[in-house]
């Protein structure tokens, strides 16, 4: 609420307020587990420990659910696992 508190008076003074919102959550969805993978390696992380990631992205599920009605269970070949603690890292190793 502090944010909007802040708006408001500076409205109220006549003052010029701006600001910028980054929403990174859809680009967590972009990420490719081959490429992931692959980039893991060349930073040395190779062995039971790739293994463990590749398991980790791979063979991955997901349904929606709108009102009473469900989709059906679909394979997701994209993307790291959001509110996971790895997600935000996994996704800055890609760039």
């Amino acid at each position: 609420m502090e944010v909007l508190d802040n708006i408001y008076q500076y409205c109220d003074n006549h003052e010029i307020t701006m600001g910028i919102y980054l929403e990174l959550q859809k680009a967590f969805d972009t990420v490719n587990h081959t490429i992931l993978l692959q980039k893991l390696a060349i930073y040395g992380i190779r062995g039971t420990v790739l293994q463990w990631f590749d398991r980790y992205l791979t063979n991955r599920k997901q349904y929606t659910v709108l009102g009473d009605n469900k989709s059906e269970l679909e394979a997701v070949s994209y993307g790291v696992p959001q509110g996971s603690v790895l997600a935000p890292l996994l996704f800055l190793l890609l760039e």
